[in-house]
Parts: structure tokens; sequence; C-alpha cells
């Protein structure tokens, strides 16, 4: 696919191929709407459907039903009419809907009707001594290696953290024959009399069935430890993990304290968020169906808050048809009605999972020499004493340090340098806020902007 290839305007641009935005996508093409689906992949799928067209693992055992309910969203998607186009990389997108994108080293704009924003979700910080060291990798890293080639941690390997997905991860390695040494558990043991009062909406949940078959199987085969702070040491690699419990040797560490919105799109096109408590991160404003501040624009998927695969595809489905009763009334619809109960469904355990896996504060907000800010080696020292000399907030504290100010434009260090300015100013992360992003949100040359299209009114100014 070439930047040629695409339209200078569509009704409906989806950026994102993950559950949301195949399932908008396909619903919006069938109703006659001229849709572009972008994503920034090889292929579509998103994290969760992660090479649902292409992975190597034959075994649908391995990985699970579950990941395999991508293959319907996917095939739905490419016989729906929708132009779907990958190896597009988003980088600029603003409230007038003119999107910027990159396809094979060339830039163009495009124009929409209606956007929706699928961008799904990202792995939560989680700062420890020794997280930069090689040999220390996030869980979702790990599986997206599994998924897409194939790979299993090699060595003694150690799962730390808490969430679905480090127990989901240790399943899969171990169905394809991979080793797993031990599982430090640090979910806080209040968690679970704070969760308990959301109990009984878990249990008539889809969630509960799978997660106590997943802990089963699990725990039946891998050491499981509690652990209350981590360090990971070695030289010119991590040797071991230390933690309360004491130290295990190590080749490969795999951190995961949850998912939480990617919010760098939608907060550079100037939509509004909000802090979630219980969440624990900043999510964006939407109506029910999933309309942001910015008309036209919708956000959906794990980026208007985390809820899981199918829900996401059903928030897809709902921002669509939000889109098409605006272009083409008489478009035949599915009932809303029941796909918002479908969600509704799906978003019952939620609570529960959230209260039950919350991070414990010392692995959301490090002391010391802990790098913060990887890009440009902030530490935590650094960033709790310029906030005690008076900064408010991290869009100053890049003026100080530089925070945010890397190549991932403070995906790795918004939310911890937030909720430190918070806790030495004894604010709240919603009153500290976040870093004011500006395109390109995504890392873009020289040379591809300098391919950008010239207009002939601009033309003609030039030549002036």
């Amino acid at each position: 696919m070439r930047t040629a290839d695409l339209s200078s305007s569509y009704d409906l641009v989806v950026i994102g191929g993950g559950p949301a935005g195949l399932a908008a996508a396909s619903l919006a093409a069938r109703a006659g709407l001229a849709t572009v689906l972008l994503d920034e992949n090889p292929g579509v799928g998103g994290q969760i459907y992660r090479a649902i067209g292409s992975t190597p693992v034959r075994d649908r055992a391995i990985l699970g039903e579950d990941y395999w309910a991508g293959a319907a969203l996917a095939e739905e998607a490419a016989g729906s009419g929708a132009q779907i186009v990958t190896g597009a990389t988003v980088w600029s997108l603003d409230p007038q809907r003119r999107i910027g994108v990159s396809v094979g080293g060339q830039a163009r704009t495009l124009e929409a009707e209606r956007v929706i924003i699928a961008t799904g979700s990202q792995e939560r910080p989680f700062p420890i001594p020794g997280w930069t060291l090689p040999g220390v990798m996030t869980a979702g890293a790990a599986q997206t290696a599994l998924k897409a080639q194939g790979l299993l941690p090699s060595g003694r390997t150690v799962l730390a953290g808490t969430g679905p997905l480090l127990w989901l991860l240790a399943a899969q390695v171990l169905r394809a024959g991979g080793r797993i040494d031990a599982i430090l558990d640090t979910t806080p043991p209040l968690n679970f009399l704070r969760a308990a009062l959301w109990l009984p909406d878990f249990l008539l949940s889809p969630y509960f069935s799978k997660g106590l078959a997943l802990l089963r199987e699990v725990k039946s085969k891998v050491p499981v430890r509690k652990a209350t702070w981590l360090e990971a040491e070695g030289d010119s690699r991590v040797r071991e993990v230390v933690f309360d419990g004491g130290r295990l040797p190590v080749d490969l560490l795999l951190l995961h304290q949850g998912v939480v919105p990617n919010v760098n799109l939608a907060m550079a096109t100037g939509i509004e968020h909000r802090w979630d408590g219980r969440q624990l991160c900043f999510r964006p404003v939407l109506d029910a169906d999933f309309g942001s501040s910015v008309p036209g624009i919708a956000v959906a998927g794990d980026g208007a808050g985390i809820a899981g695969g199918t829900a996401a595809a059903e928030r897809g489905r709902l921002a669509a048809m939000a889109a098409v009763r605006a272009l083409r009334p008489e478009a035949p619809l599915p009932d809303p009605q029941t796909v918002r109960q479908r969600l509704q469904r799906e978003e019952m355990g939620r609570a529960f999972l959230d209260t039950l896996n919350r991070p414990a504060d010392a692995f959301r907000q490090p002391e010391g020499e802990t790098l913060v800010c990887r890009c440009e080696e902030v530490t935590a020292a650094q960033v709790r004493a310029t906030a005690d000399m008076g900064c408010e907030g991290p869009n100053q504290m890049k003026a100080f340090l530089r925070c945010g100010m890397g190549p991932c434009q403070g995906r790795l260090c918004g939310l911890t340098v937030t909720e430190l300015i918070a806790v030495q100013r004894k604010s709240t992360p919603a009153e500290v806020g976040y870093y004011r992003l500006r395109p390109p949100v995504k890392p873009i040359s020289l040379a591809e902007l300098a391919s950008l299209p010239i207009s002939e009114a601009e033309r003609k100014a030039v030549e002036r």
C-alpha cells in the first residue's frame, strides 16, 4: 500500500486495528460509509489479537479460544468493503478531523467526516530498581513475541506483578512447552477485601470461570510467592530478582501491573480527559455512543477505559452506529439496545478486577535512584525534589528535567510523573494533570514530512 492509494477524504477514518477498530470499520462500511482503517502494525488484531492472520502458533490450545475469536473480526472487516491499511502510522489528528499518516516512508494528510480513535491500551509503567537492565521486559512484550513470532522465553524466567495478563501469559508459555520458574505476585492483600463489594457481579460475569480455571492451571505447575517490593540486580544484564521473600536467579524477568488507555493521540487532538480513581489513569470524557468533547471524533475500545477485547468490539460497533446515523440516517443498522446489553454483560466484572488488581503505591510511586523517565534518564528522587521546589505539574517538569520529551513522548513515564508530583505536593493526580501532548504523537522523519503533497494554493504562496 502506498499513500497514493489513499483517497484525500473519507466518511469515516478508524485509527487502530484491534477489536474496536475492526468492529467499527466493518459495521460502518457495510452500512455504506466510505471507510478506511489505519493501523501501524504489519497486520490487524491490535494487542489482544496480535498477528491473528499470520501467527506461527497453530495449536489453538496454546493461545486459547479467546484469542482465536479475533479471526472472525478480522475476516468480517476484510469482507466488509472497508479499506484496510496496515503499516500506517498516524502521527497527527486535529479537531477539524485532518489526519496525518505515514505509509512506507511517505506522509500525507486525509480528511474525514467522522473519526473513531481505537488505539487501545498500553502496559502501565512498572518502575523498579533495575527495570532498565537487559533481560527485564514487560509481560506484554513477551506475549507479543509469542503471538507474532512463536518465540518462548529461554533460561530462568520469573514473572512479577499483578493482573490477568500475567496469569494468561504464564499459561500460554506453559502450554507451548516453555519454562516459568516462579511468579512473584505483588497484589496487595487488602485488595481482596476491597474488591469483595463487587464480588456478586464478578461471579455472574464471563471473567469468573475463565479466571478461576487460569489460576488453577498455572498454580499447579509454577511456584507462586508474594512480594511487596522488587529489585532487579545485575551487571551487563539482569542476574537476580530480589524481593522481601528472598532472591531468585533469573535470566529473564517479565514485569506487569495492568494496562491503561493509550491516550496520546486523543489528548493531542484536544479531547477532554479526566482522572479515573478506580483504574488509576486518565480516560476520555465520552457520551453513551463514545463521542468525545471534539465534535465528530469518538474514542472506542480500551482507549475509552479498560474493559477487555469483547467489550472493545461492542464499543466500536456503538461508535460506528453513531457515525452512520449522522451521515447515512436511512441505512439499516443492528439493534443498538442488543449491543448495549452485550457490552453491559462484558463490563459486569470490571469493578472487581480493577479493585483486586490495583497496583501497590510502592510500584507506582518509586523513590531514590529508580529511573522514572527512561528516555531522559530522570530518577524518582529528581522528580520528587523538583516537585518540592515548587514544580506544579508534568508540563513544568519538562522545563526542569525534560521528562516526557524523549522518543516515547511520555508513554513510559507520564502516569508515574503525575503521581509523584501529586504525592509530593499532597495533591491529587486530577489536580496535577498530564503532559500537554502535541503532534507528531509518533516519531516521523523530516523526509516523511517533506514528502507531504503541496496544494496549489500553497505552491503559489511559495512561488510568490
